[in-house]
């Protein structure tokens, strides 16, 4: 739910519209008391606050939203008539995510409203991969054997998560090189190799889990591992 808080009918109803014909479902008030009654009733998804308000200012309205749990994380766009450098940062270091001056067209505040909820939407939780022995967890650049902290390599520990993204695919020592070292490395494949043995060392038994194909590149299965 988007909410509008804006003392200018003509201005709010059209937003309104607009955003509600565009697929949001939205909700406009031209008074801050009217706002918080609904903000209570239930959180928005993201604001747009006008600065000029009667009953108190969309700053301090603002400082509200920022202050309180419900709605500390919520974006929030101001739309103003003062386009002044001065409004404008304040209003950013009060908290807002955006800033769009009036008179401003509908195209362009549809487009920032997709903008900034793709930004709020929460990141979805890295995958940990477990496999026999072997625990892997992006989100806390983590190795564990047995239970045991591994120490890798910046690049090891990206070339062990690239095979176990990967589950069952072959990747070439070319396509590793690209997608771990990026396209500008100018090193060969035997770079490739060389990170392989060292993380297979430091693996231990598991690093038997890093199958060679002949002529091609390297694979992590495990569907070859029941004990996963």
């Amino acid at each position: 739910m988007i909410y509008i808080l804006e003392d200018d009918n003509s201005i709010r109803e059209l937003v309104v519209y607009t955003l509600n014909s565009t697929g949001f479902e939205t909700q406009g008030f031209g008074k801050p008391s009217q706002f918080w009654a609904a903000v209570d009733r239930q959180a928005p998804s993201l604001v747009l606050l006008d600065i000029m308000l009667p009953e108190e200012d969309g700053l301090q309205v603002l400082k509200k939203l920022r202050a309180a749990a419900p709605t500390k994380k919520v974006p929030v766009m101001m739309l103003t008539a003062k386009d002044s450098e001065y409004d404008k940062v304040l209003g950013l270091d009060t908290g807002a995510d955006d800033y769009l001056p009036k008179p401003f067209g509908m195209m362009e505040l549809v487009a920032r409203v997709k903008a900034l909820l793709r930004r709020a939407e929460p990141e979805p939780e890295a995958k940990e991969f477990v496999l026999g022995e072997l625990r892997v967890s992006p989100a806390r650049h983590l190795v564990l054997v047995g239970g045991r902290e591994v120490q890798l390599t910046l690049k090891e520990f990206e070339l062990l998560r690239t095979l176990l993204e990967n589950d069952g695919m072959v990747l070439t020592r070319d396509k590793l090189l690209t997608k771990i070292w990026g396209y500008d490395f100018d090193g060969e494949t035997r770079t490739v190799d060389v990170h392989v043995r060292t993380l297979r060392q430091k693996l231990g038994e598991m690093g038997s889990l890093i199958e060679t194909v002949r002529g091609v590149g390297y694979k992590i299965d495990s569907k070859a591992h029941p004990l996963s």
